[in-house]
């Protein structure tokens, strides 16, 4: 018995082997394609054109700032919220997150929880203005983002903000 099977298995080793050194039909694509480079005929595919990206209503700033520890839009930054509130009307399948960032003074976990009520702020008025709700997320970053490393209050205002981010 054990002897048959020592015999089928040399066999289909010496079939493998003799598949292996059997001459190749066809021709030598590279070989075929370099010597036949100006009659080959070869198909030019074209990429598919860029998804367009709706970046926010244009001429529009895209970050609103808040005052010190605070989390309420600033009367002159309304207008800017008002903005991306009709642009986010007239494009429906348009979605947009709200980043919600502070300056570096506070802790951590204050700092994330401040910023998420300032992307909150922002979400609450772009839905209040009719905006479906579904389609803004708000999220924090807190001080991990800044826009500025400056530790003057012109760097801090800078770092108390929120920002538009289109999807």
């Amino acid at each position: 018995m054990k002897s048959s099977y020592q015999t089928l298995t040399i066999v289909a080793l010496a079939a493998s082997l003799a598949a292996c050194v059997a001459p190749k039909t066809g021709r030598d694509d590279a070989n075929y394609y370099y010597s036949n480079k100006a009659t080959a005929a070869v198909a030019k595919v074209e990429p598919p054109p860029p998804a367009v990206v709706q970046n926010g209503p244009a001429g529009v700033p895209k970050i609103v700032y808040f005052d010190f520890d605070k989390y309420n839009i600033r009367t002159q930054d309304q207008r800017i919220v008002e903005a991306h509130a009709s642009f986010l009307k007239n494009r429906p399948s348009s979605r947009v997150v709200i980043e919600g960032h502070t300056d570096s003074r506070g802790g951590r976990e204050y700092n994330l929880a401040l910023g998420q009520r300032r992307s909150e702020s922002v979400q609450r008025a772009l839905t209040q203005l009719g905006v479906p709700a579904e389609r803004v997320e708000a999220i924090s970053w807190g001080t991990e983002k800044p826009a500025s490393a400056e530790t003057t209050e012109e760097g801090y205002q800078l770092n108390r903000r929120a920002e538009f981010s289109y999807r």
